[in-house]
C-alpha cells in the first residue's frame, strides 16, 4: 500500500503540475488590474511546497521505513488540503461567475494595439478561469485517493 500511496501521490503531483502550468501560462501581471486572480500567490506557492516537502517525506518513508517521516508526511498533507480546498472553492467561485465585457482600453493594452476596437468574443477573466474542468477533478480524485492510501499505511490498517 505505501507504494501504491507513492504512485498516486505522483499522478496527483503531474495534475498538479499540469494545472500550475495553465495558471503561470494565463496570468499577465501586466494585465492584472483588469482580472485580477482570486487564487494569491502565497497559497498556490504554499500547496506547492507542502505538496513537495511532503512527497519527500513519503520516499524517505519508503527508503528508511522510518514512522517519523511518514507522520511527516501526513502532517504536510493537512497543510495541502487545507490550502488546495480553499484554492478550489474560490476556483469554483470563478468558473461559475460570468466573464465581463472587456474594456477598450484593458483589451488594447493587454493586445498591445491602442487603436484596436472591443470585439464581442473579448472577456475578461481571472487566469484560474483557463483550468480545465477535467485537470482540477483529476486533480482533486488522486489527492483524495493519495490522503486515504496515505492514512490507511500510517496507521497500518493493511495488518502488515
Amino acid at each position: 500500500m505505501p507504494v501504491l500511496a507513492l504512485i498516486a501521490w505522483s499522478v496527483t503531483a503531474i495534475a498538479g503540475l499540469y494545472l500550475l502550468a495553465i495558471w503561470l501560462i494565463e496570468y499577465d501581471p501586466k494585465f492584472r488590474h483588469a482580472a485580477a486572480t482570486r487564487l494569491p500567490i502565497p497559497i498556490v506557492v504554499g500547496h506547492g511546497l507542502f505538496a513537495v516537502g511532503g512527497l519527500a517525506s513519503w520516499v524517505m518513508y519508503l527508503i528508511t521505513d522510518k514512522r517519523l517521516y511518514s507522520w511527516m508526511a501526513v502532517g504536510a498533507m493537512v497543510f495541502i488540503a487545507a490550502l488546495g480546498m480553499t484554492m478550489a472553492v474560490r476556483w469554483i467561485g470563478v468558473y461559475r461567475d460570468r466573464p465581463t465585457r472587456a474594456i477598450a482600453q484593458a483589451v488594447s493594452v493587454a493586445a498591445g494595439s491602442p487603436g484596436r476596437p472591443v470585439r464581442p468574443g473579448d472577456m475578461i477573466v481571472p487566469p484560474e478561469r483557463h483550468l480545465p474542468v477535467s485537470g482540477v477533478i483529476a486533480h482533486a480524485a488522486f489527492a483524495i485517493v493519495t490522503i486515504v492510501l496515505v492514512v490507511l499505511t500510517v496507521f497500518n490498517v493493511s495488518g502488515s
